[in-house]
This record gives C-alpha cells, structure tokens and sequence, in this order.
C-alpha cells in the first residue's frame, strides 16, 4: 500500500550528531510550564512566511508556528504522522491520500481541513522566487481532491517519489486558507497564520521576531513527548549579528540560547557551563556555486583547478565546529543516497596549477595569472547568515591566491539573495540548501526548474528528473548517484564543507531538540 514510504525509510541514513539535545540535568527535577525563551541568530532573512524562507536563522522561529502533515524521524529518516493520521500513495507514485487527524485549527480558529490543504497546495506553485524549495517540492503538480472534511488526494502528473519526505518539511507547512490569499509580499512583511504550537506575535524587521504559545494546542507529531500544549509562554528570537556579542550575551544571561556557534568561542562557553548542540546538516553542502554562463566559468580548467586548490581539510581544522567534516561530494554524508565523492575533491595545489598553466593561464608580477590580457579574477558574493562564512571565504582567498586565482569578496543582505540569484548577477555564490531527501539536488541545478546557476542542459537534467520520479529505491539511488558525478566531475559547483549546526545552550534549558533537517523544535522545550 504505501510503497513510497518504505522508500523513504529505507533509503534513510542515520543523521550523525556531533552532540545531543539538551535534555534533563542532574537534579533539574521535572519539566516546568511558564517563561520566556530568548533566542540570539544572526541574521534576519527579512520575511516570515515559512514558505518563502529558506535561512536556517529564520526558519528556527517560523518551524514553530506552522505543522506539516507529516513529520521525520531524525534518527532513522522514517517519515511519521502528524496532521495526517495516515496516508497511501499509489504504486506509481503520482497520488498521495492524506487522512487528517480531528480537532486541528489554525490560530485564527478555522479548522485544519482538506479544503487548508487543498488551498496550500494550489497556492505555493504561485508564490514565486522566493518559494523555491517549496515549488520544487510540488514539481507536476495536477491537483488536489477535497474527499471529504478530512481526507485530501494530492496529484501529479508524473511520479514525485520525494514528495510524502517534503510533506514533513518547514517549506510545506501549512498556514490559513486565509493566508493563502495574501500576496507573497504581503505574507513575507505581515506574516502567516500556522496551526503550530506558537503563533507569531510581532515581526521588527532585522530585530527580532517574537512568538506566543497556543492555548489548546493539542495535535502535536507524534515525535514530541509531551501532549497538548508547549512549555514555553513566549520565545524571542533576536537578531544579533556579531558572534562575540551572541557569545556574550549567553555567558551574562542575557539570552538562553545562540545560533552559529564557531570554533573560537567553543572553550570560553563550555567553561560557563553551557551546553554546545551540534548536528550535521543533511542537503547541500556549503559550496562555491559558478554563474555557469560567464565566460571564466565556462571554462572547465579554471573551475577544476578551483576544486583542486581548495584545502578542505584546513578549512575545517581552523575555522568550523568540532566535528565538522569536509565536503566529500555535492550531498552531506547524512543525506540519504550520498555517494563518497572525496578523492575527487582532494586537496592538490600541484594539480591545480598545472591545469592552468595547460590552459594558458600565466602569472604575473602579483602572481594573479592571466591570459590574453585577462586576469584570473572572480569575485565570491556571499551573506551573513553564518558566523563561519567570512573567515572560511578568507582562508579560500588565500588558497586560490597560492594557485594564482584572484578572489574578491562581495558580502550583501540576505534580502537580497533572491534577486541577485534571479538576476545572475554573480560570478560565484556561496552557500548550502537544507533537506533530508536527495531531491535537493533537482531543486538546485536541474534547467528544468530556477536553474539559478546556469548549468547547461545536460544528461544531469535526465538523472534529476527520473530520480525524483522512481519509487523503485535501488534505481533512485543509481540515479542519485550519477546525478552527484556528474555535479562533481563537471565542477560546476566547489563543495567545501559540510554545514554544522552548532547551538550553545544555557544550562538552565532543556530538551531544546533537533529536527531531522537540523533546525530546532521547541514544544517539548522548557526552562528552569
């Protein structure tokens, strides 16, 4: 019956933490309901509608005011229940039947029905650019069927074996059919309304974003541990964009938890007696991402050397989280499907140089090479949504200076991203995509979608489309693994390093949990 969901389970890896949730301390006694929790990132992405959101800063707060249909299990990968009680998809995997569990209301008390669904499903294909994940994620989409007040079929018109995983995503959590008729602008600047166990309270932009509990709330994944209700009375995400004062401010007790926690402030917290979280990301790794159609990109010596002058290795050693493992392909080792691309990507200055000598690439007096009057120059454009992306981009400056590559750095505001992205007005980007499903790699480079960065039409586009498209699971996985192949032997992306997400935790918090996509889930959290 449900064929998709073995699919799902069984392709699942075990996701890798590098540390646990902070769960009950010694003598803490038993959870206590009450208080605010007051949470520091770094960055604001300038809009509060989950399904436009892609910043791990801003999906941290918004999680918590929308459910998904279904949820994921972030040790085994297993796709569980949460507002549908149940579901079948069909053989060919092109219809989903979600039966919703009784009693669901938004915050604004209509209830979470099919016709919710129906309405979200209808409407996220048409949010636009900022929307990508989630208009990946219903790729082919034909339809939804109203079966009766709680049973909803969602169609495609082609098989989309990756869709019951992205029910379970923050990109597909449903808010208000009222919501949905909102303009993308305005749900981004006004917010939505979710069914989730908080409800957004007020939006400052770049600020913080404030978030209350839901009285009654009662419909809960079936991970969490505690029915009804959260703990929390309020949370406070606040917008603190310097690492040392997020440090700080969790040492004097200012705020209860930080986001972006980087190697250099690691022993200086433990000695406080803060608790460090720390989970690998499945999805993308942190990558340098070519403009596929610029004429330096469209060379495949320059982007080649560019791979093999980066030391990964160091990277990690000087600037990352404990624990922190280099970029062995395109996929984070805890995605499902990944394939251990590491020689590909080894560390070879000897190598690098000699393709760009091949190439005609010669050094001049600054050691910058050049070749027909043209320097070797790119310029990185990246954003502040993590501690560790200017000292990483830094070091990679100085690793591909030692190649005779020339690397200027363009930091902008993350509000900026989508335009820039749509635009092409970019020589490199840098930065990673979140998602426990392989399918992230469709969502990315195939020219059938965004394309943001100009890849070619090539055998990729096949690959991506028919994994996304088999539920035979040992067939997804060839598949899957070509598609990672030919990304790497083609460098039309550097892979770096994998993203960790590391937390720090005042001690006084408890069971602050991850979520299989390494964001936080805050119903079962509860402060002493």
């Amino acid at each position: 019956m449900i064929r998709t969901v073995s699919l799902v389970t069984a392709a699942a890896l075990v996701l890798a933490a590098c540390g646990g949730p902070n769960g009950d301390a010694p003598g803490s006694g038993a959870p206590k309901e009450g208080g605010t929790l007051t949470f520091a990132v770094g960055s604001d992405a300038g809009c509060v509608d989950p399904q436009q959101v892609g910043s791990n800063d801003t999906i941290y707060s918004l999680r918590q005011i929308v459910d998904s249909l279904t949820d994921q299990d972030p040790s085994t990968g297993k796709i569980v229940p949460w507002l549908a009680e149940r579901w079948e998809v069909s053989p060919d995997a092109r219809k989903f039947t979600f039966h919703l569990r009784s009693g669901a209301t938004f915050s604004d008390g209509t209830p979470v029905d099919a016709q919710a669904v129906k309405d979200n499903f209808d409407t996220a294909p048409k949010l636009g650019v900022k929307a990508t994940l989630a208009i990946g994620y219903l790729s082919g989409y034909a339809g939804s069927t109203v079966v009766d007040e709680h049973t909803v079929e969602v169609a495609f018109t082609q098989p989309n074996a990756q869709f019951l995983q992205a029910t379970s995503t923050f990109s597909l959590g449903l808010v208000s059919s009222a919501s949905t008729r909102k303009t993308p602008d305005q749900r981004c600047t006004e917010g939505v309304v979710g069914s989730g166990p908080f409800a957004l309270d007020k939006y400052v932009a770049n600020q913080s974003i404030t978030l209350s509990k839901r009285a009654g709330y009662n419909w809960g994944s079936s991970l969490w541990k505690k029915p009804g209700e959260a703990y929390l009375d309020k949370v406070v995400f606040k917008v603190v964009p310097e690492a040392g004062v997020r440090t700080g401010s969790l040492q004097s007790g200012q705020v209860d938890a930080i986001g972006s926690v980087g190697l250099a402030d690691e022993s200086a917290l433990k000695a406080g007696g803060v608790t460090l979280q720390a989970r690998a990301n499945p999805g993308v790794v942190f990558s340098l991402s070519f403009n596929n159609s610029r004429p330096f990109a469209q060379n495949a010596a320059v982007r080649q050397a560019i791979v093999a002058g980066i030391d990964r290795q160091q990277i990690v050693d000087t600037i990352w989280p404990t624990g922190t493992k280099p970029a062995t392909s395109v996929l984070a080792h805890t995605t499902p499907f990944y394939e251990n691309l590491g020689a590909k990507l080894a560390f070879d200055a000897g190598r690098a140089k000699s393709l760009l000598d091949g190439d005609g690439w010669a050094p001049g007096a600054d050691g910058v090479r050049a070749k027909n009057g043209t320097r070797l120059s790119l310029t990185v454009t990246w954003f502040a949504n993590a501690a560790t992306n200017q000292p990483t981009l830094e070091l990679i400056q100085q690793q591909l200076k030692a190649i005779g590559v020339e690397i200027k750095l363009q930091q902008l505001q993350i509000p900026q991203l989508q335009q820039i992205t749509t635009s092409g007005a970019f020589d490199i980007l840098w930065g990673n995509i979140t998602r426990a499903d392989p399918d992230i790699l469709r969502s990315n480079y195939s020219t059938k979608l965004s394309n943001y960065y100009r890849i070619p039409p090539t055998e990729l586009d096949a690959a991506l489309t028919d994994q996304a498209a088999t539920a035979d699971t040992a067939q997804r996985q060839a598949l899957v693994a070509q598609a990672q192949r030919l990304i790497v032997d083609n460098a039309w992306v550097v892979p770096v390093v994998e993203l960790t997400t590391e937390l720090g935790v005042a001690k006084t918090v408890h069971d602050l949990a991850f979520e299989a996509s390494s964001r936080i889930q805050l119903h079962d959290t509860w402060k002493e």
